[in-house]
């Protein structure tokens, strides 16, 4: 592929600097790269400043491009990607501009004017309110109509003016492949729910739960290094079977028919909710309950009034049963009210369905379990629900025209590459002995001896109902069993016990007993409500800051298993405490690894926090942390910066030295915050570091992380059969994009479904590493987190800012106390 720097300074001004085929680049032309990309490193932040940020940026851009280079693989793996390709190399797709005179705001109107003439002018063609898109060359530039509107019989002059031929791999070519891939799932029957499509008539009804499960797809067409591919995803959309009516039957009853109450819990419980009206297949967001508005109440339709009763008899044939409902109201986005459609919605609950789960549907054991019967698909039986997907397209008439009628088809078979397997990572524990993870990435078997580094727990509090006494000591007595062999020592605790379970009475007993020497309160919660929870942890990580343990009652009531809890509970309070479970070897020196990671605080609408977490020792198993409160419509600018100067000054106290890598893992960014992070959060990690000395110049990586993806890979199992991939498999090559430094990672092992594999994305890079040691660093990383005997799916320090921010977002919505900066007391 050719790389052209665009826009840049005058020296470098449009100069095309290298073509790139296969894998291979011409000697003279590396060398300029190479040379390049030292000079690049050696400029000065001063006189980088002299340039444009998005000059700066697109030239680091290029010499990330420069050492992206895939690494040699060997394990071959099939991605669910399968090429788009062009029946008649000679085909080309044209744009077109349509205008309208009298001008005609209204989009929908706009179409219906173009389709009385556009099918006797185009075989095929997309139109979306300004541009239209076909493979036909109209003979004239200028195409001229004459149409009626409908509903006042105005004659409306439209004009068809061709004002481009779109370039193979241009943006605007691949929205058109998409809208044509929205048509042809729509041709095979398949309804649009939140940009997924779903299939009404394959759908599994789970009679026990109230719950019907929609099979469908996500799809994306985009061009990855080589070639355009289209990514199949297969999706599930829960539906329940009861409808918001009976919801509201249910609360009313539960709460003893007290109607003022019923408002209060119905709001918090359905506010929010995205619901399905059956009737139409669409689905709203329930912003507000009018309680006060009824189907018997009236609306203008044309003139006229109707009652909400009456006109879904007559529009959707339907019998409305209780005309004391309320209504649901749903606010119109403001691109449909510049379209004409109202500002709100009214919907009738007997009419919705909620769809999704709640906190008690994902607590339900049972009801999981059979659900994941149809959701939790092997890598085989998505092959072959794929592989079916593809026969109906074939089978379809109508989708099988467009599909010719744009001189378009799809392989019938899925992407081939290969990838690499990193090796096994040996874990190190206390007393100098070692362990290998598995094949699974696990080696929760071998912490039963020694952990790495222990705090004894010399002064600690156990704060506990009264009534629930009787079994905190066979609690005690498993962790005077489990802790020694782990190398910690437990001394007896001071007890508290509580007269009554409610929250006044456990706070007190949590003040009465804190003092400065005390190391850990462990609290056993009557149950598992967040309200006793928020309080707690709001008291002791913000008012009086104390590290805290909490487990509910029922946990410890169990005899079966409790070993194995009050394993995990010790190790936890170690951690937590600044002790170390288990380590790696890290060849890097003199490096820190941060995390940031952002969540929405549940206390103030339009607010959220981030969380930023940054390594303190040679090991990174020792973090920094600390909070940034910001608006919805503010990044991570200037705490951002604040946060990484306080980071630095911390390891400059732990370590008596800076620093001369930084090495950043920021999780939680979506596709259209990227060129914010880019332009402007990079900025404020690179200032965070100058106020340290105009000495201080260290190397810095910036890395976005990102699970949510549609990407999966299959391996070769056994007798032809599809595998997933086992931990450690890096792909970096076919479908990576060909503009980005980005790879793949598969970093765990899942027992049921397939694995997904998150997706790295290096913006911003100045260290010198290969792309390999990136890898390497990289999956290292995702064996440290404590709170799991194995490698989890990002590295540790996102986890790490997931964790504080959950929490400060959650329960404390203010900033932790700083004399725990230094400590997990998040986990």
């Amino acid at each position: 592929m050719a790389l052209v720097v665009m826009g840049l300074a005058e020296p470098l001004a449009g100069v095309v600097l290298a073509e790139k085929t296969g894998l291979v680049l011409e000697w003279r032309i590396y060398q300029l790269l190479a040379w390049l990309s030292s000079v690049w490193e050696q400029v000065t932040l001063e006189e980088k400043g002299e340039w444009s940020r998005t000059e700066i940026l697109k030239l680091n851009q290029l010499i990330l491009l420069i050492k992206r280079e895939p690494q040699v693989g060997h394990y071959p793996s099939k991605p669910t990607t399968t090429p788009l390709k062009q029946k008649n190399k000679d085909w080309q797709l044209y744009q077109y501009v349509c205008e309208f005179d009298p001008p005609i705001d209204s989009r929908k109107l706009r179409k219906g004017l173009v389709g009385e003439h556009a099918d006797r002018l185009f075989r095929f063609y997309l139109f979306d309110g300004m541009h239209l898109y076909s493979a036909t060359k109209l003979a004239d530039e200028v195409t001229e109509f004459v149409a009626t509107r409908k509903y006042d019989d105005e004659r409306i002059r439209v004009s068809i003016k061709r004002v481009s031929e779109l370039a193979p791999y241009s943006e605007t070519r691949l929205h058109v492949y998409n809208v044509m891939m929205r048509q042809i799932l729509a041709d095979l029957e398949m309804k649009e729910v939140q940009r997924a499509y779903f299939s009404p008539k394959g759908a599994v009804v789970l009679r026990n739960h109230n719950l019907e499960i929609w099979p469908g797809f996500k799809t994306s067409i985009l061009q990855y290094e080589d070639q355009i591919l289209l990514n199949l995803d297969i999706s599930h959309k829960v539906l329940r079977t009861d409808s918001v009516l009976d919801t509201l039957y249910l609360i009313y009853n539960n709460c003893g028919k007290d109607f003022n109450r019923l408002k209060d819990l119905a709001t918090k419980q359905l506010v929010g909710e995205i619901v399905m009206t059956r009737y139409n297949d669409k689905t709203y967001r329930i912003d507000d309950i009018a309680w006060n508005i009824h189907p018997t109440n009236t609306f203008q339709k044309r003139g006229e009034d109707v009652t909400y009763r009456d006109y879904y008899k007559n529009a959707y044939g339907v019998e409305i049963h209780d005309n004391q409902q309320p209504m649901l109201v749903s606010r119109c986005k403001r691109r449909d009210q510049r379209e004409g459609a109202p500002e709100l919605l009214y919907l009738l609950p007997e009419l919705c369905t909620r769809t999704g789960l709640d906190d008690g549907m994902r607590a339900n054991f049972n009801l999981m379990k059979d659900m994941g019967k149809h959701t939790r698909l092997d890598p085989n039986r998505r092959h072959e629900k794929m592989h079916v997907f593809r026969q109906s397209i074939d089978q379809n008439s109508k989708a099988t025209n467009r599909l010719t009628g744009w001189g378009m088809q799809y392989s019938r078979d899925l992407v081939t590459l290969t990838g690499r397997q990193l090796p096994s990572e040996v874990i190190l524990l206390g007393s100098k002995k070692t362990a290998t993870a598995s094949r699974q990435a696990d080696w929760g078997g071998e912490l039963r001896g020694n952990l790495y580094t222990t705090v004894p727990v010399a002064n600690w509090v156990v704060v506990y109902s009264r009534q629930h006494e009787p079994v905190l000591q066979n609690f005690f007595n498993c962790i005077n069993r489990v802790a020694p062999p782990m190398g910690i020592q437990f001394a007896p605790p001071k007890k508290a016990a509580v007269e009554n379970t409610s929250i006044a009475a456990f706070l007190d007993a949590i003040r009465s007993t804190l003092d400065r020497s005390v190391q850990l309160i462990l609290i056993v919660l009557p149950t598992n409500k967040k309200d006793m929870y928020d309080a707690i942890k709001k008291q002791c990580c913000v008012e009086a800051p104390v590290v805290t343990q909490c487990v509910t009652f029922n946990t410890l009531k169990k005899d079966r298993g409790l070993m194995s809890v009050v394993s995990k509970i010790v190790i936890q309070i170690n951690c937590k405490l600044a002790g170390e479970a288990w380590a790696l070897d890290i060849p890097l020196k003199s490096a820190m690894v941060v995390g940031i990671d952002t969540y929405h605080d549940s206390s103030k609408k339009g607010r959220s926090v981030g969380g930023f977490v940054a390594s303190l020792n040679k090991t990174f198993t020792r973090y920094y942390s600390e909070t940034i409160f910001q608006s919805s419509m503010q990044e991570l600018i200037d705490g951002l910066k604040l946060a990484m100067n306080n980071a630095l000054k911390k390891y400059h106290a732990v370590n008596g030295s800076l620093p001369n890598r930084i090495i950043v893992y920021r999780d939680g960014v979506g596709d259209g915050q990227l060129p914010v992070v880019v332009e402007h959060e990079v900025n404020q990690i690179i200032a965070g570091t100058l106020s340290l000395g105009k000495d201080y110049k260290p190397m810095v990586t910036v890395i976005v992380v990102k699970k949510r993806i549609s990407t999966k890979f299959f391996a070769p199992g056994d007798r032809g059969s599809l595998a997933n991939p086992p931990p450690g498999t890096v792909v970096d090559n076919t479908v990576t994009k060909r503009e980005s430094y980005d790879f793949f990672l598969v970093s765990q092992s899942v027992n049921q479904g397939t694995v997904t594999p998150s997706h790295y994305n290096v913006i911003w890079d100045t260290s010198n590493l290969q792309p390999d040691h990136i890898q390497k660093l990289t999956y290292k990383l995702c064996h440290l987190y404590y709170n799991w005997p194995g490698t989890i799916r990002v590295p540790a320090p996102c986890q790490y800012a997931h964790k504080l921010a959950f929490l400060t977002g959650q329960s404390l919505h203010r900033s932790p106390h700083e004399s725990l900066s230094d400590k997990l007391f998040f986990l």
